[in-house]
């Protein structure tokens, strides 16, 4: 079995998928929108020294001013 992923661009292919579904040539499975804040979260319950996200901003904007400063 193959699983991907694909954005609709068209309304009409939601239909084509469901009837593919219907033959049982596929099945359609919904997918959480938020896959990257679980993985995100799961990784930092298994560290305890995990940078907070005041952290991990103050980083970000430490990096932006020196290459602005260029």
């Amino acid at each position: 079995m193959n699983t991907i992923q694909i954005d609709i661009l068209n309304p009409k292919a939601t239909k084509l998928l469901k009837d593919l579904a219907d033959l049982n040539l596929i099945a359609i499975r919904k997918s959480s929108k938020n896959n990257f804040a679980a993985v995100l979260k799961k990784m930092r319950s298994n560290d305890a020294t995990s940078p907070t996200l005041e952290e991990i901003a103050k980083e970000v904007d430490t990096v932006r001013a020196k290459r602005h400063a260029k």
